[in-house]
């Protein structure tokens, strides 16, 4: 018993690794647009695309590996991916322009597309429903470490070493993770359920039975928007310090570090706590409480924004304040898809789940902030007879941020939304029904 629990608590470890790794990876291109835009003369749209890059494959590619992951062993599948989008992380380094950097983050995304489908999955499979909250809080937290650590790094050797080194110094630990990663466990689909039956049999297609569930649709619609602002924020927020807060580049990805990695840190511990404890006594509860947070974290965002230029140790507070609350979406949302999905159809549900963050969320994100800044920069230089100026930058940027907190708002609706029908879903889940039958039943009416 013990050494199985220290199995479960190593493969949750290395699932952790590959996640920090995966969003160290991502947060490397944000940390260093500034000198890239200067250097190859890009416009705020432009960057914005070089973002969306790793996004478009991601998505796409991430629908079969979401099949894999509920037909094929987890572990190989990982350990492949993590070769791939480390080798080509390092060929970033290698880039000369626009369109070279541009095939580069596609690649990154085929291999990144494997980390959420299988690592979900394996979490379904290793914990019960009563503790997924925190086991996918502990995982999701690789993304503000790997966030912190990715900004700050990358900034620093970016500042010494120039841009391009950021890239290749991101390359070795993958191959350790990788083989790491093929040692975790990859118990049987259904494994953490208390009573198993057998899967149903779906006479038409495993997407459309994941797809009429209303609780996910709602969920997918969330992530949509979710992302949209996630990426727009980890594209420009770094750039937003250095235009229109005067910091260099290591001192404005040491702030984004700060605010985005500690208050994520906090977000998800908090979260993942809080998302199991509402669970017990309501099951719409994690739906509530991260609709609630989403509306905190837009407030927190709009006073981080209405600051004065050079406040920068207030924006780092009020926007880590922000920060927290916006992370505790994941733990209640990914809790809940596992609360409503059957477990041999968790990593399909994740990857049409991802597909719409990333297709529908993420590749719009940074290209429409972007454009929006790109729009405002040229009303600020409108009289101006040399161009567009960096002032005109920073106040066409400041701008553009605003948007993000109507994507805020947007997503505390969906997840109200996702509220209404989520106790109806889980109760109708052949798979997982004797998994929630102590929680109180929905009153007379409500779903």
């Amino acid at each position: 018993m013990l050494q199985q629990k220290s199995k479960v608590r190593f493969t949750l470890a290395v699932l952790f690794a590959i996640n920090l790794l995966n969003f160290y990876d991502r947060s490397i291109f944000g940390a260093v647009a500034e000198p890239i835009r200067k250097q190859w003369g890009l416009s705020d749209m432009q960057v914005g695309w070089l973002a969306t890059a790793f996004t478009l494959l991601y998505a796409l590619v991430g629908v079969p590996m979401g099949r894999l992951s509920d037909t094929q062993k987890r572990s190989r599948i990982l350990a492949a991916g993590v070769t791939v989008w480390s080798l080509l992380t390092a060929a970033s380094g290698w880039a000369w322009n626009f369109a070279s950097m541009f095939a580069t983050r596609l690649g990154v995304g085929i291999g990144e597309a494997v980390c959420a489908p299988a690592g979900n999955s394996l979490i379904g499979d290793l914990y019960p429903a009563s503790k997924r909250g925190r086991a996918l809080g502990i995982f999701m937290l690789g993304l503000p470490i790997g966030y912190f650590l990715g900004s700050w790094i990358s900034g620093q050797v970016a500042a010494t070493y120039g841009w391009r080194m950021a890239f290749y110094v991101a390359c070795l630990p993958g191959f350790l993770i990788a083989l790491l990663a093929l040692r975790v466990l990859d118990p049987p689909r259904g494994a953490a359920e208390a009573h198993l039956a057998q899967p149903p049999q779906h006479s038409g297609s495993p997407y459309w039975a994941v797809l009429k569930i209303p609780t996910l649709s709602w969920i997918i619609a969330s992530g949509a928007v979710f992302n949209f602002t996630s990426y727009a924020y980890g594209t420009f927020l770094p750039a937003y310090l250095i235009r229109y807060h005067g910091q260099n580049l290591s001192r404005s990805n040491l702030a984004f570090a700060i605010f985005w990695g500690v208050g994520g840190v906090v977000g998800l511990l908090s979260g993942g706590w809080i998302a199991d404890r509402v669970s017990h006594t309501s099951r719409n509860g994690r739906m509530v409480a991260g609709a609630i947070a989403l509306l905190l974290s837009a407030a927190g965002a709009y006073l981080a924004l209405n600051l004065p230029p050079g406040q920068v140790t207030r924006f780092v507070l009020i926007m880590g304040g922000a920060t927290t609350m916006y992370y505790l979406y994941y733990p209640c949302v990914y809790a809940t898809i596992q609360d409503v999905v059957a477990p041999h159809l968790r990593g399909t549900a994740m990857a049409l789940y991802f597909l719409a963050m990333y297709l529908l969320g993420g590749s719009f994100g940074p290209v429409i902030v972007g454009r929006i800044s790109d729009y405002f920069a040229r009303q600020a230089s409108a009289n101006s007879v040399s161009g567009i100026t960096e002032a005109a930058r920073a106040s066409g940027l400041h701008s553009a941020m605003y948007v993000l907190i109507l994507g805020c708002v947007l997503v505390s609706v969906t997840l109200l939304g996702a509220a209404t029908t989520v106790a109806r879903d889980m109760g109708e889940s052949p798979m997982l029904r004797s998994t929630t039958q102590g929680l109180p039943a929905p009153a007379e009416g409500q779903d």
